[in-house]
């Protein structure tokens, strides 16, 4: 195997395709990048069990084959080399790259070895790439990230026809997103789980593109792999498997107290009120006239408390929250102004997000955090 390809555009490539090695892989060759040349096209792949990465590039190929080499120590040559086109070349059992001065020859590993990429499943429908990414954004901040609970440390999208819902949680908040999109069958209803973070990294590299294809591989026993395809590159998720919770119903259908406040004032005050919060301990929030009044701490302790403006319709209330959750809610509603909906002090917290102080709710995404109980 022998090509000449742009520094940059390998770089990119090999980039790309070796954020989906896994840190621990199960065997040693999957720590590897499959690099594939013939027909003036190079294929780089990257595959652990459960989620494939794959992209095509043009290059100069002289000699046409395949070659299974570790990613991290590639990602990072490829990277230090100077803007000047690379020949890659396999000398015997190591592959030589070539740039200007620069020669580093590394060792290959058996391309026998490498399990067989899973095949990309047909197009199911297409969505807007920067929509996709910040629902992905919005409701992955309240995924698990406790691994040993797979079904809450993933994300679940229904399909029903045009519309395309996201939901994920961690026992302690909840989120949903709504978007729209093109599915090729406009009866389609189904739904699976992704890992979130499989999904936050495809967000990541993918969103970007333009229109986003979604893959779901239907068999007899329900959908087993869903693929991404944007601009050459593709990637494929293996679902979990497990009955998600109904969280649904758990969003509030009416509530009596609203308060609307301006999210960046907000969003700082909380950042500087919590510094004084120990590990567990609630920031707390009191809702009143015009203002929220927001304290952490107590006693010999350090505390700390400040106020911002807000817009309050019913009673006044006070409640507590886990500091980082309502940051991480906050941070996601993406408005310039938020919007509190609560039913009691110990219910759970529905936060929602308004384009104006007296407008509408943007209710396409909504995250509902759950309250600290504290004393009167």
């Amino acid at each position: 195997m022998k090509f000449t390809i742009e520094r940059d555009v390998l770089t990119d490539a090999v980039s790309w395709a070796a954020r989906s090695l896994s840190p621990r892989p199960p065997v040693p060759v999957l720590s590897g990048l499959l690099i594939t040349a013939e027909d003036q096209l190079v294929s780089i792949a990257s595959f652990d069990y459960e989620t494939s990465a794959q992209l095509e590039v043009e290059a100069d190929i002289e000699e046409p084959g395949q070659i299974l080499v570790s990613g991290k120590l590639l990602n990072d040559i490829v990277k230090s080399l100077p803007h000047a086109p690379v020949t890659v070349e396999l000398d015997g059992s190591k592959v030589v790259l070539t740039c200007r001065n620069s020669r580093f020859a590394l060792a290959t590993m058996p391309v026998s070895e490498y399990p067989t990429l899973p095949e990309l499943p047909d197009i199911s429908g297409t969505v807007d790439g920067d929509t996709f990414a910040q629902a992905v954004h919005q409701v992955t901040a309240a995924a698990s990230k406790d691994d040993t609970l797979p079904v809450l440390a993933a994300v679940k999208i229904e399909i029903d026809g045009d519309q395309m819902t996201f939901l994920a949680t961690d026992r302690y908040r909840l989120a949903m997103k709504e978007i729209t999109w093109t599915p090729t069958d406009p009866a389609m209803s189904t739904s699976v789980l992704v890992k979130a973070r499989t999904l936050s990294e495809v967000a990541k590299s993918l969103g970007g593109g333009g229109e986003l294809s979604l893959r779901l591989n239907q068999s007899d026993s329900g959908t087993e792999i869903l693929g991404f395809s944007s601009g050459g590159r593709r990637a494929t998720s293996l679902l979990v498997d497990g009955d998600y919770p109904k969280i649904r119903a758990l969003f509030p259908e009416s509530s009596p107290i609203h308060a609307v406040v301006e999210s960046t004032p907000l969003i700082d005050a909380v950042k500087r009120v919590a510094l004084v919060a120990e590990r567990n301990t609630p920031l707390r929030l009191a809702f009143t006239g015009n203002e929220v009044y927001l304290d952490a701490g107590a006693g010999d302790d350090a505390s700390a408390n400040e106020s911002v403006p807000c817009r309050l319709l019913g009673d006044d209330i006070t409640v507590a929250f886990n500091p980082t959750y309502l940051l991480e809610g906050l941070n996601v509603v993406n408005a310039d102004y938020s919007h509190f909906a609560f039913t009691t002090a110990p219910k759970p917290a529905l936060l929602t997000g308004q384009s104006e102080p007296e407008g509408a709710e943007l209710q396409d995404f909504r995250y509902l955090v759950m309250p600290i109980r504290i004393a009167d």
